[in-house]
């Protein structure tokens, strides 16, 4: 994803240095326009605001607090907005860590994808003060066409594991319909068009039944990163004592898809849990 959000902030006028561990992702954002900078520190030198996406609350606090780290470079009062998709609990923990050394935080996770990246409609959910918040949403405004504070640190991420909670278990609704519906003998295809407007639409439905249906796998997403929310989620459920049994249940279907070696393939894939004969009962 911070190829995508940082192709986009490139392409809507801003002045971009970056940095991560792979040449290759440095250089694609050297080529739409971006600066290379050789470490995190030096990134954040000269930087109004600071933007990381990440896989892990380790790697956040390595790339911030480790050596080399935008703590080393960053001065005092630097807006660190995380992108990153990480639990909030942690989260709170880096807020607090980065408040200590002079640096204001704002946890941004998003909802939307590269697709939305590209076209700077994504949706974000954020946590943090209000000020911090508010200079956030500015900064991202060319990346997302809906911004929401929902309150102070690990806010954003909390509703970003709600996000994924409703994400995961519509993506496996959509591949079992699309299953039953070919099983059945109906054109999977046809069918966003015909529930179109109904209580059962949706942006998952219209998107990605017609690309179940054709075993369109191309890549937006990825389910061992679905993994992690949805783990993230259960985290947050057993923290709160709420039962969670159909979330539980996806996680299990996104975990055997991992093992079985899809964990880097779109949501599509789902359709590979369905795989069998198929029944023409059309007739």
């Amino acid at each position: 994803m911070g190829g995508a959000i940082g192709a986009r902030l490139v392409a809507t006028g801003a002045r971009l240095s970056v940095f991560d561990p792979a040449p290759a992702k440095v250089a694609a954002l050297v080529a739409a326009g971006a600066v290379a900078a050789p470490s995190a520190a030096e990134a954040a030198r000269a930087a109004r605001a600071v933007i990381l996406s990440l896989n892990a609350p380790r790697i956040v606090r390595a790339a911030v607090f480790g050596p080399g780290g935008v703590a080393e470079g960053a001065a005092q009062g630097t807006l660190v907005i995380d992108m990153s998709s990480i639990d909030p609990e942690a989260t709170k923990a880096l807020a607090a860590e980065a408040a200590e050394k002079g640096l204001r935080w704002v946890d941004s996770p998003l909802s939307g994808g590269i697709p939305k990246a590209a076209t700077g409609e994504l949706t974000l959910m954020q946590g943090g003060a209000e000020a911090d918040v508010a200079e956030a949403q500015a900064v991202l405004a060319g990346v997302a066409s809906n911004q929401t504070r929902m309150g102070g640190p690990g806010a954003g991420q909390t509703t970003k594991l709600i996000n994924q909670v409703l994400c995961g278990l519509g993506f496996l609704a959509v591949a079992e319909a699309t299953a039953l519906a070919e099983a059945a003998g109906v054109d999977a295809q046809m069918i966003p068009k015909a529930l179109q407007g109904g209580r059962a639409d949706s942006a998952i439905l219209q998107e990605y039944m017609p690309r179940m249906a054709a075993r369109d796998y191309r890549r937006t997403g990825r389910i061992d990163n679905m993994v992690k929310d949805l783990n993230g989620a259960a985290d947050l459920a057993r923290l709160t004592h709420t039962a969670m049994p159909l979330t539980a249940l996806c996680a299990e279907v996104h975990r055997m898809l991992t093992a079985a070696g899809l964990g880097g393939e779109d949501q599509a894939a789902l359709m590979e849990f369905f795989k069998g004969p198929r029944k023409d009962l059309s007739q």
